[in-house]
């Protein structure tokens, strides 16, 4: 027996036409969502604001000598909040305030080598 219609059915110029623009318009799909996951937008740097600023023109030692005073406020600041405190939250702040006073001593030494104190 004869079939009418051949086993795959043969296509038309319009559907093979419709079926190039299906196939054309999916890789477009495909590579505008593999683009959006594989290959981030670059990103403008981050502009800091302007509100607190330094001002440019101050100098390295008055830098570190602020720095030094408000690190110096802020270990007592914890060590006074510590002792409000007990157990564990006590050991919290005194560790916060090492850490400051680390710090303290770290800019404490920029600073000599800066201007050392004869």
């Amino acid at each position: 027996m004869d079939k009418l219609v051949p086993d795959p059915p043969l296509e038309t110029p319009l559907e093979a036409s419709l079926r190039a623009e299906d196939l054309a318009r999916n890789r477009e799909a495909i590579k505008r969502a593999l683009d959006f996951y594989l290959i981030p937008e670059t990103r403008k740097p981050r502009q800091p604001s302007t509100m607190f600023m330094v001002c440019p023109n101050v100098d390295t030692e008055s830098l570190l000598a602020h720095a030094c005073e408000s690190l110096a406020s802020a270990s007592a600041a914890a060590s006074n909040f510590a002792n409000e405190l007990g157990g564990t939250q006590r050991n919290t702040v005194l560790g916060i305030q090492q850490i400051i006073m680390l710090a303290e001593l770290a800019v404490s030494r920029a600073l000599d080598r800066l201007d050392p104190q004869a």
